[in-house]
């Protein structure tokens, strides 16, 4: 073999691991948080004035992901080699120049390529979307490099179980919590240390001083401006930030406690209960329910239950939500609640939980245990203590999520070995 071929067939090497990892990986984060994404995307769309599509946001966020896993697998197994590298390529055509803009304007923070899983700035995004556009140009051209690895006998099959695969695990993660829990609020998170940061690795800001003199303005620092010179006059002072420096994991917990009005009955702000809430050395129960208006109410019974339950034993029970007053008054008349109202940020409460509703049980901030409203615990299913309740002790996240990870792994995998093996038994054949 040439020089010239090798290095052809070590960039078409190089590109499919390249292309086919990132986009696997990206697609499967993003369909672990189909909702986290359609949260992205809704703030897309809000930048575009676009808020009309909202409702179309889940269903595009899970079309995107699959779309995107399956076109990283199909790299990976030289699935549809043609088809596959067009819609990569078309992928990045598409999505390239879109990073460019997003790092320009900035309209969102994170781009949200990779979920909560990875986050990168937006420049680091669009710099790695010109690499996968350079290698996608490179993988159409020289397609017929890549060697397939199922025969066309058998490559329908391992291409519907991929789509039947992906599909199912996006829906599955829909309707139930994520798999995997790559927010600040999973279990476990210490909610007063996360909204801490050292000192040393915060933002860097200067003061400056701004005179007037002969006409002419002129900056200062606090080392060398003129505050004992009458020949120049005091104009303004300014605070700037000169180093954006590391910021907290959670920035956005606040709560603001509703009561009723003593004549009117009218639900009014009663002060801020957030240091209450973390500092509360006894058990907290958080109903998360960013709208009421759009809550799921199959299971409210349940979140009643609870709250009395909670009541009866001398723990706390909040509903936090981001509904109005007033709104928050009707559902209550309608639905005979008798939760006690907080107020808070309609993007925190999304981010706490992928659920409406959803609980959080806390304890001295820590966050013990999350539930969707489907596995919130019925009384028969509660402790006469809630100490002696497994929930009611931090869970050891990380093994559990190698062991999720394990089984996904060989849900996925074991198939293809199968196929593989018919393919090998019955079919092989060279193909080029």
């Amino acid at each position: 073999m040439s020089f010239k071929k090798k290095i052809i067939a070590l960039s078409v090497w190089l590109s499919r691991i390249i292309v086919g990892a990132t986009f696997t990986f990206s697609g499967f984060v993003k369909a672990v948080d189909p909702l986290g994404f359609c949260y992205k995307i809704q703030d897309y769309l809000i930048e575009f004035d676009m808020t009309a599509f909202f409702p179309t946001a889940l269903p595009l966020a899970i079309l995107l992901s699959v779309a995107e896993f399956l076109l990283g697998i199909g790299i990976l197994l030289g699935l549809y080699r043609k088809w596959t590298t067009i819609g990569v390529l078309l992928f990045m055509v598409f999505f390239t120049p879109l990073t460019l803009w997003i790092a320009l304007a900035n309209p969102v923070e994170d781009c949200g390529c990779f979920g909560d899983a990875f986050i990168i700035s937006n420049w680091a995004t669009f710099y790695k979307n010109v690499v996968l556009l350079a290698a996608a140009i490179l993988l159409v051209i020289f397609r017929h490099r890549m060697v397939p690895l199922f025969s066309p006998k058998t490559a329908w099959i391992a291409a519907l179980f991929c789509v039947l695969f992906g599909f199912g695990f996006a829906l599955y993660n829909s309707y139930t919590l994520p798999v995997f829990d790559f927010r600040a609020y999973k279990i476990g998170a210490d909610i007063p240390r996360l909204m801490e940061v050292d000192p040393e690795e915060g933002d860097v800001y200067e003061t400056v001083f701004i005179y007037r003199k002969d006409g002419k303005q002129q900056t200062f620092s606090e080392e060398n401006y003129p505050w004992n010179d009458s020949t120049w006059t005091f104009v303004d002072m300014e605070t700037r930030l000169i180093k954006e420096g590391v910021k907290p994991a959670i920035e956005d917990f606040a709560v603001e406690m509703l009561m009723p009005d003593s004549l009117s009955g009218q639900l009014l702000p009663a002060g801020d209960i957030t240091q209450q809430i973390l500092s509360d050395s006894s058990y907290t129960f958080l109903m998360i329910a960013y709208d009421l208006e759009e809550m799921h109410l199959k299971y409210l019974g349940r979140f009643s239950a609870l709250a009395e339950y909670a009541s009866d034993k001398g723990y706390s029970f909040y509903c936090l939500t981001s509904s109005s007053a007033s709104v928050i008054d009707t559902w209550s008349r309608e639905h005979k609640a008798s939760f006690s109202f907080a107020h808070a940020d309609e993007r925190m409460l999304k981010t706490m939980i992928r659920s409406n509703p959803g609980l959080l049980l806390l304890k001295n901030g820590v966050i013990l245990h999350e539930w969707d409203d489907r596995d919130v615990p019925s009384l028969e299913q509660l402790p006469p203590r809630l100490e002696e309740a497994s929930f009611a002790r931090v869970e050891n996240t990380s093994a559990r999520d190698r062991r999720t990870l394990a089984v996904i792994i060989l849900l996925f995998i074991v198939p293809l070995v199968l196929i593989k093996v018919i393919d090998r038994t019955f079919y092989t054949k060279k193909y080029k």
